[in-house]
């Protein structure tokens, strides 16, 4: 800094490192003088790392206006004033008191001013300076990025770019050349190398991952561009080759040896071969093929996990007819890499010998399957066919026929158990059944466990034997009001028999009705015919129904026919000849009922439905029954059903404690008439109160009589006509209480109420009857 009305340049500051600390020329330091009235800025310079055992001087401030008479004061202020860095306060000279370390901390920025010691006002200007940290070679390089590790594919061409390492110096890379580094290899030649100021790794010669598939290189970083005292560092580099596919197949055999039964089914695994592949993963993987015609009997897959060939049977194989195979078998890799093509194909072949081993084996027909043809209506015992079966082992052993599955089929058909000669047991009819279809064993007798079936089917040749019919129930109607001519109906005809030319039928009256003069029979020549009218008019009156035999032909050797009756029923019919009642007049006509008969079959049904109706009139009469003719059954009936019961407050009628606590000797006692005693107790129940003596002395009497006999009516139901009871407010509601005497009522008006009052009546007064 400086003023601005008396600027100075660089030129104004002089140094006098010469003549201060002149042993010390490797410690630089600079001056502030006050030239022209003003004050400048310079740098000062400190070798970093220095062992200090007392202060060192890094330079003074002056000013030109200092006296050195002590008036002058020289204040120090900014980064490290007072603790790192020091002023002689009386001279300017500035000194160091610690160790430095550019790394931390490389420059330190300070004011410097010069105040007047005894008015301590500013005498210069404040003025900022530099202490710059001066760099010695005291970091060595490092890879902050390692160790690393690379990837390069297998076989790749000198010079191929692997990876670049980088290493950083905390140095000055400024100053002098404690930053420059140089890269070397330590280890990994001859295979890699490093250029020396990029870092870039690169191949020196191709590599075979199948011989070795990692590498581990050292790189060395050295500063001092590789000179001697300088430091260094190293770092690891891990190189992976990957696989890619540069080898192909190779079976460690040219001859397989395999072993295989006539009797394994097909599909049956007869071994595993395997190629080694010294490549890895997609590179390695292939596929196994089988050439030449051996390939039509055996084949070979492939177990895409363990690259293995899974030789497997096609066909089957027979001992007897050939024992030994030689299969081609071809491993082919599935990728290929078109940098090796030139070294030719990627595949490799080997020979397979199988030899079949002899089994017992079940014997074989002649044929997969068999068809047969005979006529239906062959005689029992008619030829079929023959079946033939073999032993196809050298013991050629006997061979035994039979029928199974179907107790059916053996009912029809028997098989000849030597010969497999095959013949019927039953007339056959191919209307029922056109194919039959047989199982048949073939077993050998010596090893009955080896069977095999065959399936024989037999077809029922048609004969003509069955003769044309209607295909249906044909109804028939004609009017009355019928002309000559008129088509009332068309026929066809169906045949069971199975026609090769088709079959075609013939329509004709039957002999019998040639004479016919009512309806015709003409052929359309189509297998149909129709039926015509050969009159006018018919009259249901006279005729109800015609019967027509129509005889039918077929076109069978020999031809056979049928006679089949139509049955024609007249109706009566509108001005337009249309059917109105024919359909139930038929229906009568075919029961074999006229319109008479009829009606007296409905008239005999309502007669026995009202017979019916009656009797069930009277049954339910006679379940109203009638009183027995005896006044005391009549009593015991009013005793046990018409009971009247007593009053609400009816409790005072007699002691029921003494009913429940008193023991009662029973004893038998004859029956008595006790219609007087009811009659005459109830009227002194009506002078006398629920205590009196004598009510008290009845109902024991009574619960004597009940208690001894097992006959007599319980007394619960007597005691209610014996006393209604004081407390009913509607008062006594029974007949008993009408009169004071029995003598004194007269009963004559009930008997005009009926048959029930009348017997009411005979109760009370004993001189009537019901007879009266």
């Amino acid at each position: 800094m400086s003023h601005a009305d008396n600027p100075i340049t660089p030129r104004d500051w002089i140094s006098d490192m010469q003549n201060h600390n002149t042993h010390k020329m490797n410690q630089p330091f600079a001056t502030l003088q006050r030239v022209k009235r003003g004050w400048v800025w310079s740098q000062f310079f400190v070798l970093e790392e220095q062992i200090l055992t007392e202060p060192l001087c890094v330079g003074q401030l002056k000013s030109d206006s200092d006296k050195h008479d002590g008036t002058f004061k020289y204040i120090l202020t900014g980064d490290g004033a007072g603790s790192i860095f020091t002023i002689d306060e009386y001279t300017g000279t500035i000194h160091v008191t610690q160790k430095l370390d550019r790394e931390e901390k490389p420059f330190y920025t300070l004011r410097a001013q010069a105040i007047n010691r005894n008015t301590q006002l500013p005498v210069e200007p404040e003025s900022e300076f530099i202490i710059k940290v001066q760099d010695i070679n005291d970091q060595e390089p490092k890879f902050l990025d390692g160790p690393y590790e690379a990837t390069i594919p297998e076989m790749s061409p000198e010079g191929t770019s692997v990876i670049q390492v980088t290493a950083t110096d905390g140095d000055d890379p400024a100053y002098g050349n404690s930053a420059r580094l140089l890269y070397s290899i330590l280890q990994g030649q001859p295979y890699f190398s490093v250029e020396p100021k990029t870092g870039v790794i690169r191949i020196s010669s191709q590599m075979d991952r199948e011989t070795k598939e990692q590498y581990f290189v050292i790189i060395q970083a050295k500063d001092m561009v590789g000179q001697m005292g300088g430091f260094s560092g190293t770092t690891t580099v891990t190189i992976n080759l990957s696989d890619i596919n540069d080898n192909k197949p190779i079976f460690q055999q040219k001859f397989y040896y395999m072993n295989i039964s006539e009797a394994a089914p097909v599909g049956s695994t007869i071994g595993k071969i395997m190629a080694e592949d010294s490549d890895i993963g997609e590179n390695a993987a292939m596929n196994y093929v089988t050439e030449g015609e051996e390939s039509l009997v055996f084949d070979i897959i492939t177990n895409n996990e363990t690259q293995e060939g899974i030789v497997k049977l096609k066909e089957r194989v027979d001992f007897e007819s050939k024992r030994r195979y030689s299969v081609r078998v071809k491993a082919i890799n599935r990728q290929m890499d078109d940098h090796f093509m030139k070294e030719g194909p990627f595949e490799d072949t080997t020979i397979i010998k199988i030899s079949v081993e002899d089994a017992d084996e079940p014997p074989v027909f002649t044929s997969q399957n068999y068809v047969m043809e005979i006529a239906e209506g062959a005689t029992n015992g008619s030829f079929v066919g023959a079946i033939t079966a073999r032993d196809p082992d050298n013991a050629n052993s006997p061979i035994r026929y039979s029928i199974v599955h179907s107790t059916y089929l053996k009912r029809l058909f028997s098989i000849n158990a030597h010969n497999g000669t095959i013949i019927i047991t039953k007339l056959l009819d191919r209307e029922t059944a056109a194919w039959h279809n047989i199982t048949v064993t073939a077993t050998e007798m010596r090893n009955p466990e080896q069977v095999s079936e065959v399936t024989v089917y037999v077809q029922v040749l048609d004969v003509n034997d069955h003769a044309p019919e209607f295909p249906k129930h044909y109804e028939i109607y004609v009017c009355e009001n019928a002309r000559s001519g008129q088509l009332i109906q068309t026929i066809s005809a169906v045949d069971k028999d199975d026609s090769v030319e088709g079959h075609h039928f013939y329509f004709t009256l039957a002999r019998e009705a040639t004479n016919n003069s009512n309806f015709t029979v003409r052929d359309n020549q189509d297998n149909t015919a129709g039926i015509f009218t050969a009159k006018n008019g018919f009259s249901r009156q006279e005729q109800f129904a015609f019967f027509l035999p129509v005889l039918i032909v077929d076109n069978g050797t020999p031809s056979l026919t049928s006679t089949n009756t139509l049955t024609v029923s007249v109706c009566d019919c509108d001005t337009e000849a249309s059917a109105q009642s024919c359909r139930f007049g038929a229906f009568m006509f075919s029961l074999g009922l006229s319109i008479e008969a009829l009606v007296a079959v409905l008239a005999c049904i309502l007669v026995i439905l009202v017979f019916f109706l009656a009797m069930l009139v009277l049954r339910q009469r006679r379940k109203q029954s009638l009183f027995p003719d005896k006044p005391e059954e009549f009593r015991e009936n009013i005793v046990r059903y018409d009971d009247e019961g007593g009053g609400e407050e009816d409790t005072e009628a007699f002691d029921i404690s003494t009913l429940r606590t008193r023991t009662v000797m029973r004893e038998h006692k004859s029956r008595r008439n006790i219609t007087t005693e009811i009659q005459s107790l109830y009227r002194q129940s009506l002078q006398v109160g629920p205590d009196s003596a004598v009510f008290r002395e009845f109902i024991l009497e009574k619960l004597k009589e009940a208690n001894a006999d097992p006959t007599a009516p319980p007394y619960d139901s007597l005691q209610t006509y014996a006393f209604e009871g004081t407390g009913s407010l509607a008062g006594s509601l029974s007949s008993l209480g009408s009169s004071m005497s029995h003598v004194d009522e007269n009963y004559d008006y009930l008997t005009e109420r009926g048959l029930d009052f009348k017997q009411l009546a005979c109760m009370y007064d004993p001189n009537k009857s019901i007879r009266d």
